[in-house]
């Protein structure tokens, strides 16, 4: 029989810069499968990579005064060196301005273009900068972004559409047909309820105004639309399109597209239908996992106050507990597919009960007992009795459970099915007593038989714990003198030579004082967090200005701006949110003006604004400018405005 190939990939992130523990998450888990395949000697792909076109790295490279790819590039390196900390073993790491990547996209373009699935209008809706995503009136949640929750814009410019409305039927029928597809199930009613029914727009796939990113080849005015662009990675990889697409037609379609919860439109609706169109095979299962929160909230970098004193930083936590408990943590602790809740003391009490405690306590149990009471060789199996036949079958069944549970994609269960293995040796040490054993010469035929039995089981544990943890389960095997790269087809019980060579190691996984060591991962917490915050200037440094030369002040980018629509900032007396149309660009812009201006006051007001200033979010609120106004000496606040009419977009020189 052929070997089934799998092609697990991981949705493409923005590279924020700002890692926590959540952005590991999908990758993760996509690491345990892909070695857990691996070691079943099945043929496998796993991908990742970043997804690095679009408005928000052009702003953010403009508002530095750099090239989007001086921007993006370091954050690269700092996302390579967090999955090799982590010990992520990918097979392609694949960034979308890699230029393989953009000339599959702009090949899938042409062949829709071509094809009728594309076509020329004007696009009008609320768009979300941070999720490059656009929303319709209908699908906005209290006027702000559904996924995220912040501001969105109203956007007007000609487009190239995708026919997505002409698919929703054909993915209807799929999700009846295949109610796999779409995992867990709730995915679909969400899909089909928030989506479907009530009907899809078509795509607009196309931008005029953003230049950083895929231009089209039927017209170079128009670049590809992020989403589009970064979906296709999945094939692009592959070698689709190319002069070589061997690596396409032995892996796709995919086996899997594991993403996180907030992306399964993108992979369930808009995925399937570009597939269709291009008359190619659909992926077998997209999987939409849940998320890894703190006090109820999604874990955000953009949410500092939401994780508090939690340590959340991967290279912190990796630093001082280790990859494998760093991944033990996101794979057991979180419920697959539904949310998962992290804090300091879970991930502390995860790596004491299981991997010191049960874990740590066997190994270093076992190979102290063999090196004293006999000399660090393996005893001989002898007679077993009936203690001996239970711990056999568990140990000899647990592998199908695995397996069971692998196929689910549930690794939770799976690392329970092992610790129960590991639970009940411990078990068995106890109910053996072989210090009682090794007090007379008559019970050492005994206490050689429970201590093979002990070994062999721990030997098991370690050969399946192999996906999961990267580090001991070689150290572990290493020092019962076993092939560290052992796979499962040595997973037999009795296969441990008599005589073998049991290495006791240091602890694997040191116990930890919790309560001291939650108090100092609370103080590192609160000095990163400090670290990221503004230090506010004393009102001695704000009166002591220095002069600048004209080099600097050239630096600061002055438009005219209309605002166009403004209300107050919830939960706040001083703040306004203005929408401000600079051009052919509209900005959200938070201003400190609340006491000064009503909402309805400033609607239609022509406004100097501070282009180039970076974005920041202000009570949540994301602001991409600052509009100047001029201060007495009494503290009173006035716009500043052009004298005579300016049309919005104006330079101010």
């Amino acid at each position: 029989m052929e070997r089934k190939k799998y092609y697990i990939t991981t949705p493409i992130y923005y590279p924020s810069g700002n890692w926590h523990i959540g952005h590991c998450y999908t990758t993760v888990i996509c690491d345990a499968l892909d070695r857990f395949h691996k070691l079943l000697g099945e043929e496998t792909f796993f991908l990742t990579g970043t997804d690095e076109h679009g408005q928000k790295v052009e702003r953010e490279a403009k508002s530095r005064g750099i090239t989007p790819m001086e921007f993006i590039d370091p954050l690269i390196a700092e996302m390579k060196d967090m999955w090799k900390l982590l010990d992520i073993g990918y097979d392609r790491f694949l960034r979308t301005t890699d230029a393989d990547h953009v000339a599959c996209v702009q090949k899938i373009y042409q062949k829709l273009y071509e094809s009728g699935d594309i076509y020329k209008s004007e696009y009008s809706g609320r768009y979300c900068t941070p999720c490059e995503s656009m929303w319709t009136e209908a699908q906005l949640k209290n006027g702000k972004c559904p996924d995220c929750g912040r501001e969105v814009v109203l956007q007007k410019e000609e487009s190239y559409f995708f026919r997505l409305s002409k698919y929703a039927p054909r993915i209807l029928k799929l999700y009846e047909d295949n109610p796999e597809f779409l995992q867990p199930k709730s995915r679909i009613n969400e899909m089909v309820n928030n989506f479907l029914k009530p009907g899809l727009n078509d795509l607009s796939v196309s931008r005029k105004t953003v230049k950083w990113g895929v231009p089209l080849p039927f017209d170079k005015e128009h670049y590809a639309y992020v989403w589009i662009d970064a979906l296709s990675n999945y094939v692009s990889a592959l070698g689709y399109l190319s002069d070589d697409d061997a690596l396409f037609r032995k892996f796709w379609p995919a086996e899997l597209h594991l993403v996180g919860k907030e992306i399964v439109r993108f992979h369930a609706i808009i995925w399937p239908a570009i597939l269709m169109a291009l008359g190619l095979p659909l992926p077998k299962q997209v999987y939409g996992h849940g998320w890894l929160l703190i006090g109820g909230e999604k874990l955000s970098k953009s949410k500092q106050d939401a994780t508090g004193a939690q340590l959340t930083d991967p290279y912190e936590l990796v630093k001082r507990y280790g990859a494998d408990a760093v991944r033990y943590f996101l794979l057991r602790e979180i419920p697959f597919g539904s949310d998962g809740e992290y804090t300091n003391e879970r991930l502390l009490t995860r790596i004491n009960s299981d991997l010191a405690n049960d874990l740590g306590n066997l190994v270093s149990r076992t190979a102290a007992m063999i090196g004293q009471y006999f000399g660090g060789k393996l005893p001989a199996r002898g007679p077993q009795e009936d203690v001996d036949g239970e711990l056999i079958a568990l140990a000899e069944g647990t592998f199908a459970r695995v397996n069971s549970a692998m196929e689910k994609l549930n690794a939770p269960e799976a690392l329970g099915e092992i610790f129960a293995l590991v639970s009940r040796a411990n078990k068995y040490i106890d109910e053996t007593t072989p210090w009682i054993l090794a007090k007379d010469e008559a019970g050492r035929e005994r206490l050689g038989t429970v201590l093979y039995h002990l070994a062999e089981t721990v030997r098991i544990c370690a050969v399946l714990l192999k996906p999961f943890l990267t580090k001991a389960p070689a150290l572990i095997l290493k020092s019962f003198s076993c092939d560290p790269a052992s796979g499962f087809e040595s997973l037999g019980f009795g296969k441990l030579q008599a005589g073998a060579a049991i290495e006791k190691i240091p602890p694997l996984f040191p116990r930890i004082d919790i309560k001291k060591e939650l108090a100092q991962a609370e103080q590192i917490a609160r000095e990163s967090k400090k670290k990221t915050q503004p230090v506010k200037e004393s009102k001695a440094e704000e009166a002591a200005v220095s002069e600048i030369g004209i080099e600097d002040f050239e630096k600061i980018q002055l438009k005219v701006g209309e605002v166009i629509a403004c209300e107050r900032v919830e939960k706040s007396d001083k703040l306004l949110h203005e929408t401000v149309k600079i051009g052919e660009e509209t900005r959200s812009i938070v201003s400190g003006i609340a006491k000064y201006y009503t909402p309805e006051e400033m609607v239609g007001k022509r406004v100097v604004v501070v282009a180039n200033l970076k974005p920041v979010k202000l009570r949540g609120v994301l602001s991409e400018g600052m509009i100047l106004c001029a201060e007495d000496k009494d503290g009173n606040l006035s716009l500043v405005s052009p004298e005579k009419a300016m049309a919005s977009g104006g330079t101010v020189r």
